[in-house]
């Protein structure tokens, strides 16, 4: 046993043990010292009282040591009034009278300054291990305590590493990083001691403010515990090529766990106004604030590719390179003109895979040999991306080849995409095109305010409205009462499951997009996404990332004697005649007109004795039909055109 120490007496066990089984807090209230009798002597655990005790006084302070959870620090202070004796040992005891613990303390004289010309300050400090230390409270009277110096700057720095405003860090990070030694972030170097934010980070759970070490960096001691890192927690941010003089908010909601709950930085710096853009207008010496509605705002392909920032798993290109299966799901951007990006080999990608590309000077992007590379208006690859334009490629499910579906609308719509009906408009500038909501969905990756549905729910919540509502499940999902649902409030679904969903309205709310053709449900198939928001007393289904299904490129007429379906860049329309003329030639009106051209007409007559019909000239209106021999106009058509 070492020279000195702290013991447990088998009463303040007994004692413990009590309060424990009746789930009662332990209440140490007071500090004893004595002079063991006149001589050192070694305390026991049998020991009810000290030897001779000469003073007796409450405790300053009670706690848990911060590296080691079951070991207890008692404290005590002894006026300079009280002395002329020696301290030999020590007792810690209960509000009840019980000693609790026993000190055998280094013999140390005590003086007074009335008999001993002298007189000081004793302060005693006892360290005590006991197994029930979270159950341990102190029993006070603050009128007579003191603090030391040491108690009120841990006290102080505790209390200040509560607060949301934080101390400013030297350098942020841009993208997802190891954590550990010393790294090169932002254009800074960071070396141990550097405060720094970390917000990129792949798991978000392990976001936060560090302190940078030479081997795995830890936490900084005011974000290190779920009660330090609260919502709209702030820091600024002090160096940086792109970061420097920014300041950051914390804008996860609710409580948060730390090590677990998912932290997201927001850049608030300038909120999400265009960089460089004026905050007033008007005279300044009577600045009149500019108010926008975030409500009735359209958002620009520009404002969302600043508003997210840095884009989540953002990598830079300044060669050519063929992509791989690790680039899926990442924003690609080349930074040197004249460069080829060969997309990854389709069968190596997970169907739906994404592929974003983007360019500061222009990029070539193209398939591997033997793989196709299609836009959905038919005109096979490669792409060229102009400088400032981005293209999302996604992995078909069915084929094998890549699609374009969508990006900034300078891709979409440059001249090098042909075709047989295509005819080439304007570029456009993307810094004006406006972003759909398809490109706020993508470029976002993760949707703010995800909700996952492992188990469909029988009615959607509509504390759901505005959330990305992603369902990993099949069946039948049901839209809230619409009177319940406030006007223009969007449900984003996402059918993540291999089967499909079945979204309903519920008693007599209309899906209005629907109730021409006679539907009362939409079908939501696999990996798929659909938007739909509540108007006045009906429902309206807007489109959404994979459902083109539902969008204004495709529409039907259906009938007996005439039909008609839209696709994209082609309409077909089919129909019948039945006419007993006995004229060569009989007009054939569409019931409606293509908008551009009909490009092709096929006939089937109604008998097969003879009859042969053929067309003398056809139009966006219809054609002239001419019969055979013996023949009376009988027959279905075919149409085809744009």
């Amino acid at each position: 046993m070492a020279d000195y120490y702290t013991l447990l007496t088998n009463a303040g066990i007994a004692y413990e043990t009590a309060c424990k089984a009746a789930g009662l807090p332990i209440k140490l209230s007071q500090l004893s010292v004595g002079d063991g009798g006149g001589a050192v002597y070694n305390p026991a655990a049998t020991d009810t009282a000290l030897k001779r005790e000469v003073w007796r006084g409450p405790l300053n302070a009670l706690f848990q040591d911060e590296k080691n959870p079951s070991w207890l620090l008692a404290e005590v202070t002894i006026p300079p009034e009280v002395g002329g004796w020696y301290v030999r040992e020590a007792g810690i005891w209960t509000d009840t009278g019980i000693l609790y613990a026993i000190v055998k303390y280094p013999e140390s004289f005590k003086p007074v300054l009335a008999t001993s010309g002298s007189g000081k300050e004793f302060y005693i400090r006892s360290i005590f291990e006991t197994g029930n230390a979270a159950l341990v409270t102190l029993l006070i009277d603050d009128t007579v305590v003191k603090a030391t110096r040491a108690w009120v700057t841990s006290y102080v720095a505790d209390e200040l590493s509560k607060l949301d405003v934080k101390q400013s860090v030297r350098a942020a990070t841009t993208a997802n990083i190891v954590l550990s030694s010393a790294q090169t972030l932002d254009g800074v170097a960071v070396v141990a001691g550097d405060r720094v934010l970390v917000k990129n980070q792949t798991l978000a759970k392990d976001n936060g403010l560090y302190v940078v070490a030479n081997g795995a960096w830890l936490r900084a001691r005011d974000a290190n515990s779920s009660l330090r890192v609260s919502p709209g927690l702030i820091v600024s941010v002090e160096q940086g090529t792109t970061l420097a003089d920014t300041i950051w908010q914390l804008v996860t909601d609710g409580a948060i766990v730390l090590d677990t709950t998912l932290l997201m930085f927001q850049n608030i710096t300038q909120g999400f106004a265009p960089l460089n853009s004026p905050v007033f207008s008007g005279n300044p010496t009577a600045p009149t604030a500019n108010v926008f509605s975030n409500d009735n705002a359209v958002a620009t392909t520009q404002f969302v590719q600043r508003a997210l920032g840095n884009y989540a798993g953002q990598t830079n290109y300044a060669v050519s390179t063929e992509l791989t299966v690790a680039d899926v799901g990442k924003l690609l951007i080349f930074t040197e003109a004249s460069l080829t990006a060969t997309l990854p080999a389709w069968d190596s990608v997970p169907p739906g895979g994404l592929v974003t590309i983007t360019s500061t000077a222009g990029v070539t992007v193209k398939a591997k040999a033997l793989e196709t590379l299609n836009a959905q208006l038919g005109a096979p690859g490669p792409f060229v991306l102009l400088a400032g334009s981005r293209g999302v490629f996604r992995r078909l499910l069915l084929g094998g080849g890549w699609s374009f579906e969508g990006g900034d609308a300078s891709l979409k719509y440059s001249p090098v995409l042909t075709g047989p009906y295509w005819v080439t408009p304007p570029q456009f500038d993307n810094g004006k095109s406006f972003a759909t909501t398809e490109f706020v969905q993508r470029a976002q990756g993760n949707f703010a305010g995800r909700v996952d549905i492992l188990a469909l729910p029988a009615t959607l919540n509509v504390s759901s409205a505005g959330s990305r509502i992603v369902i990993n499940a099949t069946g039948i999902l049901t839209l809230p009462p619409i009177n319940s649902v406030p006007s223009g409030a969007n449900f984003y679904i996402y059918n993540a499951s291999p089967g499909v969903i079945t979204i309903v309205r519920q008693g007599a709310d209309i899906i209005s997009s629907f109730v021409s053709w006679g539907l009362a449900s939409v079908t939501l198939q696999s990996v798929s996404n659909i938007v739909i928001t509540a108007g006045n007393g009906q429902w309206v289904v807007e489109g959404g990332m994979s459902s083109l299904k539902y969008s204004s490129e495709f529409a039907a007429v259906v009938g007996t004697a005439a039909a008609s379906q839209q696709l994209p860049g082609l309409m077909i329309k089919v129909g019948n005649i039945a006419n007993a003329s006995t004229a060569a030639t009989i007009p054939l009106t569409f019931p409606v007109s293509f908008p551009n051209a009909c490009v092709g007409l096929v006939f089937t007559p109604w008998s097969t004795s003879g009859a042969v019909f053929s067309h003398n000239g056809r139009d966006k209106s219809g054609a002239t039909v001419s019969r055979g021999a013996n023949a009376a106009f009988y027959f279905d058509y075919i149409a085809i055109g744009y």
